[in-house]
């Protein structure tokens, strides 16, 4: 049990670049990007097949997170310079990249076993932790920068940070990058842990990303970038945490864990928007019985004579 505990915070911490990476799109930039599905699995094929062909594996890593911007870069001027609809331009990408992973690995898995990667030599908890604490903390820097804010107000209101001259076609391309090459580079570190890389393995990343986005807003809050990312970091743990224990569920099989997924971010959307209404209908009722305290206490108009 512990075993299995220890893992899911391991793999929760890696997802949890993929998760980050989420954030900036659907919650920074309100942009709804799809190309997260195909570009977890670019970040691993690149990791793998240079790994593969004796590259260092951090250099690997890197050469990911390149890999991953570009297709983010890709979706962006899709969006932004074609005036594709954001939806359809994260789709397009994601078939596309479909393709070009396939070309990347040249067939439809590559093994990973007896090669060297990051976590040689290192304990895969320690070295997770202290990549998903750097990532927030620059996380947490950049958006306090010119460009950071400026991405930021994008997402809040474009039409007024254009009146003010501020080009967010620049700003929309650049943190869809963002968002796309943490995504790959989470992808290159899963593959290097599990050992391998497999086409296929992206499929269902975005609903994983937004599952820990919201799971983590709706325990944790995010009423701060610092709050939010740290937030979204144990949303990630917390959703691996639940995947290992469903697992371990006699009549549970791998094949439910979509559907376990699904019913989590139901729960997630859910409690909170309930935790609401109800806390609304308090104050309702309270204000309600003071003004009835006030109508009561109130003197009656008029009097003798």
């Amino acid at each position: 049990m512990l075993t299995s505990l220890q893992g899911a915070i391991e793999s929760g911490l890696l997802y949890a670049l993929m998760a980050l990476g989420v954030y900036i799109t659907f919650r920074i930039l309100d942009f709804p990007d799809l190309t997260v599905d195909g570009s977890f699995t670019t970040g691993a094929a690149i990791g793998a097949v240079m790994s593969v062909n004796g590259t260092p594996p951090w250099i690997a890593v890197i050469c990911a997170f390149i890999g991953g911007a570009i297709a983010g870069t890709c979706t962006g001027l899709l969006h932004t310079k074609g005036k594709i609809n954001g939806l359809l331009s994260g789709i397009i990408m994601m078939i596309a990249l479909y393709s070009i992973n396939l070309r990347i690995l040249g067939k439809p898995n590559v093994s990973l076993r007896n090669m060297d990667n990051v976590f040689d030599g290192a304990s895969v908890l320690v070295l997770a932790v202290i990549l998903a604490i750097a990532v927030k903390v620059l996380l947490d820097l950049f958006f306090k920068t010119d460009m950071g804010l400026s991405l930021r107000a994008t997402g809040d209101n474009s039409r007024m940070i254009r009146s003010f001259g501020a080009n967010t076609d620049i700003t929309t391309i650049f943190g869809i990058a963002l968002s796309n090459a943490l995504v790959a580079t989470s992808g290159a570190l899963i593959a290097q842990q599990q050992k391998f890389a497999d086409n296929s393995m992206g499929i269902g990343m975005i609903v994983i990303g937004l599952a820990s986005v919201i799971i983590g807003e709706a325990i944790f809050g995010s009423r701060s970038i610092f709050r939010a990312t740290l937030a979204v970091i144990l949303g990630a743990i917390i959703y691996r945490i639940i995947f290992a224990l469903a697992l371990r569920v006699e009549w549970l099989e791998a094949s439910d864990m979509k559907l376990i997924t699904a019913v989590i971010i139901i729960f997630a959307l859910v409690v909170p928007s309930a935790r609401r209404a109800v806390k609304m209908k308090s104050v309702a009722r309270k204000r309600t019985a003071e003004m009835l305290a006030k109508v009561g206490n109130a003197p009656e108009a008029g009097g003798e004579r």
